[in-house]
């Protein structure tokens, strides 16, 4: 009887091998830890933050809607969380990524407002803080991209045959990508205007009836 259950265990686990079965669950974990990397990253730019804002407070108080702007979408990208269970949420994963891009925008509006207060341009700490973002950023990018290869790899293996048969055996269903509505004009910054407008021409006196003759 020993023997008869040794040889159902094997034949078991040989069968789920065949099937994909551990390498579903290999692509699963690589997708949870490059998951983990891409919210590491996300908080080590919202950490930075709070010390950039009272920087730039410093030299351009009356930057107050830029620098309300940043807080606020600071406060609302740590609020937005995705755990590894939830990775394959599309709806979480889309409040998630608008929250980041949200930041994103904030955060590149209060640089090009840097670019007009030359004291804080050559500030060390503002530099040292614009070095740390920017390294952060490109850490963001490379995150984003084994995430997205990650989940690539996992989608591949769920949808092709035979291992799509182990898929829905075992309620292994598609993850959504990483994606972010129009990330190219998310990533550019905004053109922000700072010159002088010219004053309004006075209207026109109403022209003045001809005296009677």
């Amino acid at each position: 009887m020993t023997k008869l259950l040794w040889a159902v265990a094997l034949l078991a686990a040989v069968t789920l091998s065949g099937c994909g079965y551990n390498e579903f669950q290999t692509r699963d974990e690589q997708v949870k830890a490059a998951w983990a990397e891409v919210l590491n990253q996300y908080q080590r730019r919202a950490d930075l933050v709070p010390n950039l804002v009272e920087t730039v407070k410093g030299y351009a108080q009356q930057e107050r809607d830029v620098l309300i702007g940043v807080t606020e979408a600071r406060a609302k990208a740590t609020s937005v969380t995705v755990t590894p269970e939830q990775i394959s949420d599309p709806a979480a994963m889309q409040k998630f990524q608008q929250a980041q891009a949200q930041l994103s925008g904030a955060l590149g509006r209060l640089l090009v407002v840097s670019e007009n207060y030359p004291q804080l341009k050559s500030d060390q700490n503002f530099r040292d803080l614009q070095a740390q973002l920017e390294g952060t950023e490109n850490r963001i990018t490379t995150a984003r991209n084994r995430f997205i290869k990650a989940v690539q790899d996992y989608n591949v293996l769920a949808r092709q045959f035979p291992t799509n048969l182990t898929a829905m055996m075992f309620g292994y269903k598609e993850k959504p990508a990483f994606t972010v509505e129009d990330e190219k004009a998310i990533s550019r910054p905004p053109k922000v205007d700072f010159a002088p407008k010219p004053a309004a021409a006075p209207p026109a006196a109403p022209a003045q009836p001809a005296p009677a003759k």
